[in-house]
């Protein structure tokens, strides 16, 4: 008898490190191969409201036995983002956490560092710290804060966490944030926890090239990532980085329902108050094209007329901007915007009240492919 040698083939998918998951051990390299393309590609399922801390714990859950790569938390109304991360972590083994995002704003710079270091050492080095300058119609009314000079909080709020994280110690005077000195009093497991920043824009999308790990993108499009690549480019070229290697993330709205319409008119709420409220958005969605829609959309909301800015948002709209359909649908959508140059897709279903939870489980399941 004559023994064959086995093959062994490691995938990139670290568990933790120095080890790698491997696909199979075996003699037949066909099987291999054909084993290698049942991985799930690069996905991430994001919560903003909805389902309440207890259901996206389980939840993510559920996307890490799927396979997802990543889950993320918004910052806002739904609950304390790194609270529910941490009930993440600790049922979780291998999906990595994100926030998407938090405001440098509404949380020190101190604050955030501390809060991005302690999830990321109750996950075992998992955390993606996802940062942005949230909006002025939020940060101003809603928590009494002054919004000024969004870009330059953002770089000064991004150099102080990175060297708090790093030595331990900061001393910081700025133009927008000043630390007279901060030490903390733990070490933290990572020294480069991963920054995402959030950008929509040019200048702010170079200085994710710049200065970021990756960029969190929203409501993409299927020509964005080629723009914004070329943007990432002009930042990374000022410190000398490789624009390649900055992850093209994008929150995608994403709607799983039996027929395309019903998918498309579950999106349209969501839509017509992003754009009616959010002045960045509704300035994003006009760029696709959509100039006179977006000023109607945001004249009507003005007028407390929700019903009418709803009948704004068309579905080609809904349409350009989300991931919506049928499963079949919305598996040949992710797989348009991977083609496209996003790296990571992030699912964002935009879901309130009692069915939340059961809303995010069957888009979760659905868009695994499994």
């Amino acid at each position: 008898m004559v023994l064959q040698p086995q093959i062994i083939v490691y995938s990139t998918l670290q568990k933790s490190e120095g080890q790698f998951i491997p696909w199979i051990i075996s003699t037949n390299l066909e099987y291999i191969i054909k084993s290698r393309d049942k991985v799930m590609k690069r996905l991430g399922i994001a919560f903003s409201g909805g389902p309440n801390a207890t259901e996206i714990v389980e939840c993510v859950g559920l996307a890490e036995g799927l396979g997802y790569e990543s889950a993320w938390v918004a910052e806002g109304h739904g609950g304390d983002q790194f609270s529910v991360l941490s009930g993440c972590a600790a049922v979780t083994s291998r999906i990595k956490l994100g926030t998407a995002i938090s405001s440098v704003f509404v949380r020190s710079a101190p604050t955030l560092a501390m809060a991005a270091a302690t999830v990321d050492e109750l996950s075992g080095g998992r955390l993606i710290l996802g940062l942005g300058s949230s909006h002025k119609v939020q940060v101003e009314p809603e928590h009494g804060i002054e919004y000024n000079n969004p870009i330059l909080r953002l770089r000064e709020t991004l150099h102080i966490i990175r060297t708090l994280i790093e030595t331990g110690s900061v001393q910081y005077s700025g133009k927008t944030v000043s630390i007279e000195k901060f030490d903390l009093w733990f070490k933290p497991k990572r020294k480069n926890i991963p920054i995402y920043l959030a950008g929509l824009f040019p200048k702010m999308v170079a200085v994710c090239g710049e200065l970021a790990d990756g960029i969190i993108l929203t409501r993409s499009t299927l020509e964005t990532a080629r723009k914004i690549r070329e943007h990432l480019e002009l930042g990374s070229c000022i410190t000398g980085r490789n624009a390649d290697k900055i992850d093209v993330t994008s929150l995608m709205p994403t709607a799983v329902c039996d027929t395309k319409k019903e998918a498309l008119d579950m999106m349209r709420p969501g839509l017509a108050f992003y754009v009616g409220f959010f002045p960045r958005y509704n300035k994003l969605v006009a760029s696709y094209g959509f100039e006179q829609e977006t000023a109607d959309a945001a004249a009507a909301f003005k007028r407390g007329d929700m019903e009418a800015t709803k009948r704004c948002i068309t579905d080609s709209m809904v349409d350009a901007t989300s991931i919506a359909g049928t499963p079949n649908e919305c598996l040949d959508k992710l797989e348009q915007y991977r083609e496209s140059g996003i790296d990571l897709p992030i699912l964002s279903p935009f879901v309130r009240g009692q069915n939340a939870k059961r809303v995010f489980e069957t888009t979760i399941r659905a868009c695994s492919g499994k």
